[in-house]
């Protein structure tokens, strides 16, 4: 069995997201980071490459725990919305004008309110890594120019989010894309905005915030 690592992964991440959200993003040099965490900044080479790539892995944990967050929340809401009018999961496609069983109407904007509100939800527990999304644009995060593998690696994160856009949007019959729009605007933009909004100024998310973004979801969603 391998020793444990003298200087936390996590800790590390911790560091580059607190210079991040306290100095800027361009204030994440891997010396700044080094002194932060206590890890010597060859130990933040050796481990990471470049500073790019650190502040990269910082900004896609904060994304996978986002979504993992969201993601749990649809699916706990009558099922999985990804498998909304999909032959693989046994439904055939619904196209723009077919008419859609009440029932699985109900059950996708179930899920795409549960989405919106679990997006708040998130950004009350972890406040610090909703700002790190909030605050970081993914220019930020590639000083060194382009980056295939990152550029990879976050599509394959995205999929599956996608994939219960895409899955909400054929069980309310929603597949042209006009129509697909307000669920996107529902699910995504809706919560994203008031976590920005929130984010940038620093504030405690609202108690009231995550019901008050559902609700707007579910009009949006049945209008």
């Amino acid at each position: 069995m391998a020793p444990p690592r003298k200087h936390d992964t996590d800790r590390i991440l911790d560091a580059a997201r607190t210079i991040a959200l306290r100095d800027g993003p361009r204030a994440t040099s891997v010396a700044a980071i080094a002194a932060e965490s206590g890890a010597p900044a060859g130990t933040l080479y050796h481990r990471f490459g470049s500073r790019d790539r650190l502040l990269q892995e910082a900004w896609l944990r904060a994304l996978g725990r986002f979504q993992g967050a969201v993601l749990a929340a649809a699916g706990g809401a009558h099922g999985d919305p990804a498998d909304g009018g999909d032959p693989a999961a046994g439904g055939a496609p619904v196209e723009a004008g077919d008419p859609v069983e009440a029932g699985e109407a109900v059950d996708a904007v179930e899920a795409g309110v549960a989405m919106a509100g679990a997006a708040i939800a998130f950004a009350c527990a972890r406040p610090d890594d909703a700002r790190l999304l909030a605050a970081v644009r993914r220019s930020d995060l590639l000083d060194g120019g382009a980056d295939p593998d990152f550029t990879a690696r976050l599509a394959e994160m995205n999929a599956p989010l996608e994939a219960a856009f895409d899955g909400i949007a054929r069980a309310l019959g929603r597949t042209d894309p006009p129509r697909r729009e307000v669920v996107i605007a529902a699910v995504v933009d809706l919560p994203g905005a008031a976590i920005r909004r929130h984010a940038r100024e620093g504030a405690t998310m609202p108690a009231w915030l995550e019901e008050s973004v559902a609700a707007s979801a579910r009009r949006l969603l049945t209008a």
